[in-house]
């Protein structure tokens, strides 16, 4: 499906009866964020918190989750994390324009994006929208960037999963709730691209120590496809 549409729901790697524990911590997490780490969208529509893996790092499941790693070894090759942070779409924010996050033949392309639900995604609440196949398209008429006609909402339940290429025309939806929806973001890239965050300066020893070989290797650009 990944290859076809350009996105895929799955399940995370959390039990349902973890999600409240995790969701909570991960909040306690972003509410220690320095200002420095905190950013507001332009429109004060979204708030992105970096240095969240510094922070909770066992949150690496998500990067290192089998579904995750076996689509970008497909989409990629050898691939490493370039992004990992936590967004927040507010309530009454409009929809974001659509775009791609990297576009074909670029420095950090082919680019495997996920998205781990904090709450349920649904239409309502903005939930991200994705243009099936769009993928292959480099330049969307303006008069599509706000509203496609073939667009359609990623929803799921607490814990679910978006993966998504990041080419794909996609952005968040309108927030006509009355609450946040909250999301853990991150990307992959290819091995030999640019990362967006050098994550050995990021993370402290302490915490790089709590982080599995698998992992590492991924975060340092040294993980090796199986493919």
């Amino acid at each position: 499906m990944l290859s076809d549409t350009g996105y895929a729901v799955i399940p995370g790697p959390f039990d349902a009866s973890k999600l409240e524990t995790v969701t909570s911590a991960i909040d306690k997490a972003a509410a220690a964020a320095s200002h420095e780490e905190i950013k507001v969208g332009s429109s004060g529509s979204n708030v992105r918190i970096d240095g969240l893996l510094a922070k909770m790092p066992a949150l690496e499941c998500l990067f290192t989750h089998p579904p995750v790693v076996a689509a970008a070894e497909e989409l990629i090759g050898s691939f490493r994390l370039s992004s990992f942070h936590m967004r927040t779409v507010l309530p009454g924010a409009e929809a974001q324009a659509l775009h791609q996050d990297v576009r074909p033949y670029r420095d950090g392309w082919p680019l495997l994006g996920f998205i781990f639900m904090m709450d349920v995604f649904t239409p309502e609440n903005g939930a991200t929208r994705f243009v099936p196949g769009s993928q292959k398209i480099e330049t969307m008429p303006a008069e599509f960037l706000r509203a496609h006609p073939a667009q359609v909402h990623a929803c799921g339940p607490v814990g679910s999963m978006i993966l998504f290429n990041g080419s794909v025309w996609h952005g968040f939806g309108a927030n006509r709730s009355a609450k946040p929806r909250r999301s853990v973001q991150g990307s992959l890239i290819p091995q030999g691209a640019s990362s967006a965050t050098d994550w050995e300066k990021m993370l402290p020893p302490a915490e790089w120590a709590q982080i599995s070989a698998g992992a590492q290797a991924i975060l340092r650009g040294a993980a090796a496809s199986s493919a």
